[in-house]
Order: C-alpha cells, then sequence, then structure tokens
C-alpha cells in the first residue's frame, strides 16, 4: 500500500494571511509541519496556491506544487496535488493523508493510527477523534464534535454538542455520557477522494460549515480511530503569539 501525506497550504487565510509562512521558534509553521510528517511518511508534498510557500518549501528540502487558488477545501486541494503528482511521477498511490498546514506539531503515532485504518479494505475515509473531557472543549463551537456507531463509524458531526442531554443540566453532560470531538486529520483511497471532490456542497455542510457531512449525506463511512494526543492549531495571530510565547519559558 503506497502513502502519501499532503499538506494544503493557503496563503490568503482570512483571518491569519501568510499563516503557513509564520515564524515558530526559529523555522516557519509549514517547515515544522512537513518535518513532523515525514517522522512517519516517505513521502511528503506540500500543496500550495502561492509560490512565497513554494519557495520556502524547496528551501528547507521539502517538496511542493503549485494548485489552484479556488479550492475552498484542504480535501479538494489535495484531490488536485494528488491528480498532479500521479502525472508527474506515472505512479499512483494508494491513500492520501491531508495534514492541515497549520498543525505544527501533529504527533507522529496519529498518522500511525490513521494508516492502520486501512488495513481493513473496506476503509474509504478515515479521520481521528479524541475523547472530551471538560466542558469548555464541550461547549467550544470552533471543536467539532462527533457520534459514532459500533463499528466506529462516524454517524454525525456537529460544531453543538452532540448527543443532546435532554433530562440533565449540560454542566453535567460529561458525567453522563462520552463525547468526542473531531481531531482534523483526514485520509481517503484514491479512487474515494477522485469521488468526494466531485460532490456539491450539502445541506448539512452549508449548515454546520463542515465538509464531512457532505460525505455523509451522499453515503460515503468516515472510520474513526481514536487518539489521545491533543494537536496544537494556530488559527490566529493570538494562538501564534501564545504558541511562542510557551518557548520562551
Amino acid at each position: 500500500m503506497k502513502i502519501i501525506g499532503i499538506i494544503p497550504a493557503r496563503y490568503g487565510s482570512t483571518r491569519f494571511p501568510g499563516k503557513p509562512l509564520v515564524n515558530i521558534s526559529g523555522k516557519p509553521m509549514i517547515q515544522r509541519v512537513y518535518e513532523q510528517a515525514s517522522k512517519v511518511l516517505k513521502t511528503v508534498v506540500v500543496a500550495t496556491d502561492d509560490t512565497r510557500i513554494e519557495n520556502v518549501v524547496k528551501n528547507f528540502g521539502g517538496k511542493a506544487i503549485i494548485t489552484s487558488v479556488d479550492h475552498k477545501s484542504g480535501t479538494d486541494r489535495c484531490a488536485e496535488a494528488i491528480k498532479i503528482i500521479n502525472k508527474i511521477n506515472n505512479d499512483k498511490f494508494d491513500v492520501i493523508i491531508n495534514i492541515q498546514g497549520d498543525e505544527p506539531f501533529i504527533h507522529p503515532e496519529q498518522l500511525k493510527k490513521i494508516i492502520k485504518c486501512f488495513d481493513n479494505k473496506s476503509t474509504q475515509i478515515a479521520t481521528l477523534v479524541k475523547q472530551i473531557n471538560n466542558f469548555e472543549d464541550l461547549d467550544d463551537i470552533n471543536k467539532p464534535k462527533v457520534i459514532i456507531n459500533k463499528n466506529n463509524e462516524a454517524i454525525y458531526f456537529s460544531r453543538y454538542p452532540i448527543p443532546f442531554m435532554s433530562r440533565l443540566d449540560k454542566k453535567d453532560w460529561l458525567k453522563k455520557n462520552i463525547f468526542y470531538k473531531h481531531i482534523g486529520l483526514y485520509a481517503y483511497r484514491y479512487d474515494i477522494l477522485k469521488k468526494i471532490s466531485k460532490l456539491e456542497q450539502s445541506a448539512l455542510e452549508i449548515a454546520e460549515s463542515l465538509e464531512q457531512l457532505r460525505w455523509i449525506e451522499n453515503g460515503y463511512k468516515i472510520k474513526v480511530e481514536f487518539t489521545e494526543h491533543e494537536n496544537v492549531s494556530i488559527d490566529t495571530k493570538a494562538d501564534l503569539i501564545k504558541l511562542n510565547m510557551s518557548f520562551d519559558e
């Protein structure tokens, strides 16, 4: 099974333009993501829409390709990237891992776990979840929650705490039920990635602003694996300042 890690890296982030190139304790963030991924994966490629990111990646010895500026999601950028990569290499990767470019300390074990999902030939898409242990995470709409079935497949994702515990005060929910938050790492079989990237946006996806709901609405199954590691993502300049302060302590 041939596996590739693709790091979508868009320059023009609305909240934080140029985010992949910010300095984190002496290294561009995109380099830190790349190096972490390379601890597990033999082939890692940055898929970007900007030559500034491409040049930085190539300067530290990484691989990068230019993709369209019009992509609305990392999944769409991965789909274009793998098409270009396969054409250049005259080869085909079986599994594509979509590694978020704003998580500079992604843990190698997380990559190993998501790869393990594909030992089962029926796995179409895989992702990770982590048990929620505090009310702040449960109530945070920026940390999507997920419900899974007995086969460890995702049934639904929501920004709202799910399931809704109708007879309990919200602050008691964690005492009576196990809740999971989504860790934004995806992997897809090659043929599945081609198909889902052609799907139209769905009603649930638009309502929740979560692209994975489009796949579920169209009948695709998302295998879930569990992680104990908490990823550190950089979404705003405030996140960056806080992270760099932790290095200085």
